[in-house]
């Protein structure tokens, strides 16, 4: 049995939507500045796709011969960035494009990271401070007590 057309125009359609979109598309390509910052772009994408045919029989087809098709295929893809991972150093942010946050929750969760990174600098400070070697403390002189007469 010979491939029917349908299958020839999507497999070119999907490889054709598998050339626009690939993993790059989604995170971007790290971008390094100068001063040692890095910027990588993260993006949302959704893409679509539908293909359809129909054989047609046509009053000339003689015995033998195969039907007339007819067929079409379309895509369509969007990508929207989202956000933005920035690198400096040991610290990394997520900077997002979007709207700033309308709900407690929705800024709650917007603010995890940077809480996290405050978080984890005070308990590796409580930890450095804890290894140091306890001074002694200093004791206040006694002080005698004087006995009123009365």
């Amino acid at each position: 049995m010979d491939n029917h057309p349908i299958g020839e125009l999507m497999g070119t359609t999907m490889q054709k939507i598998r050339e626009m979109v690939d993993v790059n598309t989604i995170i971007g390509s790290p971008i390094t500045t100068p001063d040692g910052i890095t910027v990588i772009p993260v993006s949302k994408v959704s893409f679509g796709f539908a293909s359809g045919g129909s054989d047609f029989h046509g009053k000339n087809q003689q015995a033998g011969q195969s039907n007339t098709f007819g067929g079409g295929a379309g895509a369509g893809v969007n990508i929207v960035p989202v956000a933005f991972l920035v690198i400096k150093g040991d610290s990394v942010r997520v900077l997002n494009i979007a709207p700033p946050a309308t709900t407690t929750l929705d800024r709650a969760l917007e603010l995890a990271p940077e809480i996290v990174d405050k978080v984890g600098d005070l308990i590796k400070k409580n930890k450095k401070d804890t290894l140091k070697p306890d001074a002694t403390p200093e004791i206040p002189p006694i002080l005698p007590i004087a006995k009123t007469e009365e």
